[in-house]
């Protein structure tokens, strides 16, 4: 039975884990605390992908203080080698006593191995204890193992009355300077940034991380055409060879051998509407190394996603501003009856200077 004290210790180990965010990708952000006697003897977080481990970190932290000690940690330790050695291993060899995780990790590496190797060894292991804050935190990793794809999410800045852009295309800026700061934030904690040529040729984007610190992800446009200049910045600043064509045809090579920074080049099924089959989209970015993805527009390939059941995450950011007529943020998503409309979980707002963003989970329905 978890006490008051166990569960303000978990919520100090998930207050450290949230010091990761954007720099771990694509491991989960974790943070973990050692306690012994009734006090805080060592603090750890995972600090970035390929780095010591938030379990490591707070041993170090603690030093002699470790033995005997109960770790409190977000996420079950990990008991494989992979940039980094076990945790599990690490736990054992500190000599701490037990270990309380909030969550299981969704990786199958993982995924329940690690606590059991901790009971063989003599700890005494429980788990739960913040577990859907954890998930909450982590829900591009979780999602990711869930559906075997990078997650997938939809970020669209609009006016009051949903327009993303008035009807000649117009659409800098509709948000506020915090929420420019939001949309960079988000840039970062994900591994690449999706916009259809639509918005490559109308807005001439950079995609990259400017207004806050952290790495760029990379950058995916998806166009059956090629119909676009490669002066644009995408192709002339493509300094970090980030860039990705995601394409139906056949004629990359010619169109982009003359660029001294060439893209990568995705070449992609078409669907029966002859359009990209954004399934296989997904499939090749999965095989590229990308767990999570950002869509950024426009209005087509944001509704073409939510068609497709593909949306794992929704973030609307909405200036207090009315245009009437301009270019609605979503198109026809063909429902006929309001049962049919789609319905959101862990639904939350946050304010960003005079605007606000929606934040909410599709639900799957029941088939």
């Amino acid at each position: 039975m978890a006490t008051e004290n166990d569960l303000k210790y978990m919520r100090m180990a998930l207050e450290l884990s949230v010091k990761g965010i954007g720099k771990v990708s694509p491991n989960p952000m974790v943070g973990a605390v050692l306690v012994k006697r009734g006090k805080v003897v060592g603090r750890g977080y995972h600090r970035a992908s390929g780095s010591a481990h938030a379990e490591v970190n707070a041993i170090k932290s603690a030093g002699r203080n470790a033995r005997g000690a109960t770790m409190y940690v977000t996420l079950e330790p990990c008991c494989h080698t992979g940039k980094t050695g076990p945790c599990t291993e690490e736990i054992i060899k500190a000599g701490i006593s037990k270990v309380i995780y909030a969550s299981k990790d969704p990786n199958p590496f993982v995924s329940g191995k690690g606590a059991r190797y901790l009971k063989r060894a003599g700890l005494k292991v429980s788990n739960g204890l913040l577990k859907s804050e954890t998930q909450l935190l982590n829900d591009s990793y979780f999602g990711y193992f869930k559906n075997n794809r990078p997650y997938l999410i939809i970020k669209a800045a609009q006016t009051l009355d949903g327009k993303i852009a008035t009807s000649n295309g117009d659409s800098k800026w509709i948000t506020s300077s915090s929420a420019l700061d939001y949309a960079h934030r988000l840039r970062s904690q994900v591994d690449a940034v999706i916009v259809g040529s639509g918005t490559l040729r109308k807005d001439n984007p950079s995609l990259t991380v400017r207004r806050v610190k952290g790495k760029n992800p990379y950058r995916i446009i998806l166009s059956g055409s090629l119909s676009f200049s490669t002066e644009l910045n995408l192709f002339s600043k493509n300094y970090d060879m980030k860039t990705i064509i995601a394409t139906t045809s056949k004629k990359t090579e010619k169109k982009f051998s003359s660029l001294k920074h060439p893209p990568i080049i995705w070449n992609i099924k078409e669907d029966r509407n002859k359009r990209l089959n954004l399934k296989d989209l997904l499939v090749k970015a999965n095989n590229f190394g990308i767990k999570s993805i950002l869509v950024e527009g426009g209005a087509k390939v944001i509704t073409s996603f939510i068609n497709k059941n593909l949306v794992d995450k929704l973030i609307l950011i909405t200036a207090p501003r009315l245009l009437g007529n301009g270019i609605s943020t979503i198109g026809n998503l063909n429902k006929k009856m309001m049962t049919d409309a789609i319905e959101f979980e862990n639904q939350s707002f946050l304010p960003l200077g005079k605007d606000i963003a929606f934040i909410g989970y599709p639900k799957t329905r029941k088939k």
